[in-house]
C-alpha cells in the first residue's frame, strides 16, 4: 500500500497517538512528489553534505508504515509521562529531533488559553534541547501562537508575518536558516492557505499538535514546509508540565479542559480547538501543588467551557448521575452523564493551599449548578468573581446565537448568583451587530448592561467566521458602521454602570494580591482584589500584621489590605494599611 494511503487509512481508523500523527502537508507533498530529494536546504549546522541531505530526504519520503500507526496508537497517553524521550518516526533519528541549542522566540496573541499553550509548547521544545530567547534578532526559530476568534486577530498575524519577512530575507548565510512557525487556532482554521499565501512560513501546528513541534522543525530543516493540524478527541497535555517563564510571576494559568461542544452559531472555537475533553483530576492537582511549592499565590483554571469539566478517565467515575444545569438553560447536545464534575475539582484544588487564590475562566452560564455557587461562597480562597458571558440582551438574538437560554433565564441566574454569593463581582461578554440584530435588539442589550451593572466587560463587534453555523445559515446583514456605532454605545453604557458598581467599594478595606510596580508610576504598586479589579496604591512602608512591630514594603506575591478611596470603570485606588495573609484578612475586609 502507498504510504500516504496508509496514513489516510490510519487517520480514519485510529485515535492518533501524540506522535503517531503525521503532518497534513506531508500527505499533500507525497501526492505531488515521489520523493523529497528534489528540494533541500541547509541543515542546522550550515550547508550539509549532499549525501546526508539525500539520506534524510529519502528516509523522509519513505515515511512511516501502517504498522507504525497501529503500534503508536496503542500506547495510552498517560504512559508517555514516564519518559521524556519518545520513539521518533521511522524516517528520523533521535539525534535529528534534538534542538541542538537553537534559540526559540515565542510570541503570544489572544486569550489566556494561548498563554498556557505557549508554556506547553515551550516545555516540549525545552526537553528537545532548544533554548528560549526574548531577543527577536538572535532567534533561530520564531513561533507565533495565534488567535482566530475575529478577523482583526488574524489580520494582526498577517501584518506581523510581513514584518518578519524582512528579518528572514536579511539573515546572514553564515547563520542557521531562520524558521518561522504559526501555532494555534489560526493554523487550524486556515491550514494550507497560510502556506500558499506566505511561502516564508515553515511550519504549522494546530492546538493539538504541540508534541509534534520537534519533528515539524526537523522536517522544515530539509527545505519542506511542514504542518500538523489534526484535532484530537483526547489530547489534553496532561503529562506536560507548562514552564513558567517569569521568575517574578505571582499567578499562573492551569488548563483543565480543551475544546467546546456548545456550537454557538457565531463561534469558531469548536472548529479550531475541537471537541470537549478534560484532564484527569490527579494531573491538575499535581500541577497546582507544584505551583504552590514554587510560591505562586494565584491559579486560574482554564478552559473554553471551563465549568463543563468532566473527568471520565477512570471507570469508577462513569456513574449514571445526570448533569445539573442552571435553571432555565439547555444544551445544543445530548445531556452528558457521569464523570467527576467541576464542583469536585474546584473543591479539591481549593484545599491544596489556603493561601492560594483560585479563579476560573471562561465558563458558560448554563453550567452553574447550586453546588458550584455554594462552594464559591464557602471557600475563602475561591475568588468571589464570576464571568457570565451574556453575548446579547435580546432573547431573539440569543436564540439565533444558539446560546441555550433567554434573557429572562439569564437575569434570573444573575439574581440567584448574587443571592448565593453576597458581594460577588460579575463580568460578561457582549457582541454588537450579530446577524439580524435590529435596533430594538441592540437597545435590549443596552438595558441589560444597565440592569446588571457589571464590574468588568469584554465587548466586540461581530466578525463572521467561516465554518460556523452563522456562516452557513445566517446573513451578516448589519452594516459595519452600524456595528461600530452600537459597540461604542455598549462600551459607553458599560463604563458608566461599571463606575457606579465599582464606586460601592469606596470606603471598604479589600485584600489585594501585589503584582508589582504600577505601569504609570514608579512610586506606586499595582495588584488585584478578589473581584479581579486592578488596585493602585502608594509604595510605602506598612505594618506586618503577622509580625507585630515589623515595618515592611510590599513585594510581588504579598497580600496587603488596602482602603479604597476612589474608583473608575476599570481601576480602584487606595492607601495601604498592612501586610497580611489570605486566611487572616476576613476580619478586616468589611465596609466602614
Amino acid at each position: 500500500m502507498h504510504h500516504f494511503q496508509c496514513i489516510l487509512q490510519a487517520q480514519r481508523c485510529l485515535g492518533w497517538g501524540p506522535l503517531a500523527s503525521v503532518s497534513w502537508l506531508l500527505l499533500r507533498t507525497c501526492r505531488a512528489h515521489s520523493s523529497f530529494s528534489s528540494t533541500t536546504c541547509p541543515g542546522p549546522e550550515g550547508q550539509q553534505e549532499d549525501g546526508v541531505r539525500e539520506d534524510f530526504s529519502s528516509r523522509l519520503a519513505t515515511g512511516p508504515t501502517f504498522q507504525h500507526f497501529l503500534r503508536s496508537a496503542s500506547v495510552p497517553q498517560e504512559k508517555l509521562a514516564s519518559s521524556d524521550v519518545v520513539d521518533p518516526p521511522p524516517y528520523l533519528t533521535v539525534d535529528e529531533l534534538l534542538g541542538r541549542q537553537r534559540k526559540v522566540y515565542l510570541e503570544t496573541y489572544g486569550c489566556q488559553m494561548n498563554v498556557n499553550d505557549t508554556e506547553i509548547a515551550w516545555s516540549i521544545l525545552q526537553k528537545s534541547g532548544y533554548l528560549r530567547t526574548s531577543n527577536l534578532q538572535e532567534a533561530d526559530v520564531i513561533l507565533l501562537v495565534t488567535c482566530s476568534i475575529r478577523e482583526k486577530a488574524e489580520q494582526t498575524i498577517w501584518n506581523r508575518l510581513h514584518q518578519l519577512k524582512a528579518l528572514k530575507t536579511k539573515r546572514l548565510r553564515s547563520r542557521v536558516p531562520l524558521k518561522i512557525g504559526i501555532l494555534g487556532c489560526m493554523a487550524e482554521r486556515l491550514k494550507e492557505e497560510i502556506l500558499n499565501r506566505e511561502k516564508m512560513v515553515d511550519i504549522l501546528a494546530g492546538p493539538d499538535a504541540y508534541r509534534d513541534l520537534p519533528r515539524l522543525l526537523t522536517v522544515a530543516e530539509s527545505g519542506q514546509q511542514a504542518a500538523n493540524v489534526l484535532l484530537s478527541l483526547d489530547e489534553t497535555y496532561a503529562d506536560v508540565m507548562p514552564v513558567q517563564t517569569s521568575p517574578s510571576a505571582t499567578s499562573a494559568f492551569v488548563s483543565i479542559m480543551r475544546g467546546c461542544d456548545n456550537m454557538c452559531s457565531y463561534c469558531i472555537v469548536p472548529f479550531t480547538r475541537g471537541r470537549e475533553r478534560s484532564r484527569p483530576v490527579a494531573s491538575i492537582l499535581e500541577e497546582v501543588r507544584k505551583l504552590s511549592e514554587q510560591g505562586l499565590k494565584e491559579v486560574t483554571l482554564l478552559g473554553q467551557n471551563v465549568n463543563s469539566y468532566r473527568d471520565n478517565s477512570e471507570v469508577q467515575f462513569n456513574n449514571a448521575v445526570s448533569t445539573n444545569l442552571s435553571r432555565g438553560f439547555s444544551t445544543n447536545y445530548k445531556t452528558k452523564q457521569g464523570g467527576l464534575r467541576f464542583a469536585h475539582l474546584l473543591d479539591q484544588v481549593s484545599r491544596i493551599d489556603p493561601e492560594m487564590r483560585i479563579r476560573f475562566t471562561s465558563p458558560h452560564p448554563k453550567d452553574f449548578p447550586d453546588e458550584v455557587l455554594q462552594l464559591i461562597h464557602e471557600r475563602d480562597n475561591i475568588c468571589k468573581q464570576i464571568h457570565l458571558p451574556a453575548q446579547s440582551g435580546s432573547s431573539r438574538v440569543l436564540e439565533a446565537m444558539r446560546r441555550g437560554y433567554s434573557r429572562e433565564a439569564y437575569v434570573e441566574l444573575i439574581h440567584h448568583v448574587r443571592e448565593s454569593i453576597p458581594g460577588v463581582s460579575l463580568s460578561s461578554d457582549f457582541i454588537a451587530g450579530f446577524c439580524g440584530e435590529t435596533e430594538d435588539d441592540h437597545l435590549q442589550t443596552v438595558s441589560l448592561l444597565r440592569e446588571v451593572q457589571y464590574n468588568m466587560g469584554f465587548l466586540f463587534a461581530y466578525s463572521m467566521r467561516q465554518k460556523t453555523r452563522a456562516y452557513h445559515r445566517l446573513k451578516d446583514d448589519v452594516l459595519e458602521e452600524v456595528k461600530l456605532r452600537r459597540l461604542e454605545e455598549l462600551i459607553t453604557v458599560f463604563r458608566e454602570e461599571a463606575t457606579k458598581a465599582n464606586k460601592t467599594s469606596v470606603g471598604c478595606t479589600q485584600l489585594v494580591l501585589v503584582e508589582g510596580l504600577s505601569k504609570r508610576s514608579a512610586t506606586e504598586l499595582c495588584g488585584r482584589n478578589d473581584g479581579n479589579l486592578k488596585v493602585i496604591f502608594p509604595d510605602v512602608e506598612m505594618e506586618d500584621a503577622t509580625d507585630s512591630g515589623l515595618r515592611v514594603r510590599a513585594q510581588p506575591g504579598d497580600y496587603v489590605l488596602v482602603k479604597i478611596t476612589s474608583a473608575s470603570s476599570q481601576t480602584l485606588r487606595g492607601h495601604v494599611l498592612c501586610r497580611t495573609t489570605l486566611k487572616d484578612c476576613s476580619a478586616h475586609c468589611s465596609p466602614e
